[in-house]
């Protein structure tokens, strides 16, 4: 489960994993009461307790609604998917591609960057085109590894899930050669560190996890 967060309009978001969402609503339904409406809501699940909380789930790679509506969705969130994984930091990337949670094949791979410097004048300058040609230097180096690592898999994707430095994604993502890779691009964008293979094992507890927003009655006062 992801961190509770403030929700635009009122009530909380977060991330339930799919494994445990029919645990997670039973949890629900004891504290709030039971289901008293449920209906589908867009690419999700529309549900309201007796209390009048409400919650909504968005499966994670979209599904197809079909009674039994509670059941149904927590089948199509549970299935496994193949999704590639795309992470660009200054000096890092990192690629994978997942069947499920678990890692099929995987590219972490690092390049220096000068840091930051106090110096003005022709120096700070000359810093300044260093240090973006190095940057450019990071994102060609990214556009290959995802080119060998995920444009293999690019017809077997349920969906790319990105993070890191949206600037730098998305000057990865703009070569031609990966068009089927942007085309796959899904969001909200992977909240993520430094692209390490940690990192990246971690990724799948977000871009798996349904996502939640609860609006309970004090949320409306």
């Amino acid at each position: 489960m992801t961190r509770p967060r403030p929700a635009a309009g009122g009530g909380r978001r977060l991330g339930v994993a799919p494994e445990r969402l029919g645990r997670w609503l039973d949890g629900v339904a004891s504290r709030h009461g039971a289901f008293t409406d449920v209906v589908p809501a867009g690419d999700g699940l529309r549900i309201t307790c007796a209390d009048t909380t409400t919650v909504v789930l968005r499966a994670p790679f979209g599904w197809a609604p079909a009674p039994p509506l509670i059941g149904e969705f927590t089948a199509a969130a549970g299935r496994p998917r193949r999704a590639a994984v795309l992470l660009v930091r200054r000096g890092r990337w990192a690629v994978g591609v997942f069947d499920g949670p678990e890692l099929v094949v995987s590219k972490v791979d690092a390049r220096q960057v000068q840091g930051r410097t106090a110096a003005g004048g022709w120096s700070q300058q000359r810093f300044a085109r260093r240090r973006g040609n190095q940057t450019d230097a990071v994102v060609e180096h990214a556009i290959g590894t995802a080119a060998r690592v995920l444009l293999p898999h690019a017809g077997e994707l349920a969906g790319l899930f990105t993070g890191g430095d949206r600037g730098l994604v998305d000057d990865v993502l703009a070569d031609p050669r990966l068009r089927p890779l942007a085309a796959a691009r899904r969001e909200p964008a992977l909240d993520v560190g430094d692209p390490t293979k940690a990192v990246l094992l971690e990724t799948p507890r977000q871009f798996r996890a349904v996502d939640v927003h609860i609006v309970e009655p004090q949320d409306r006062s």
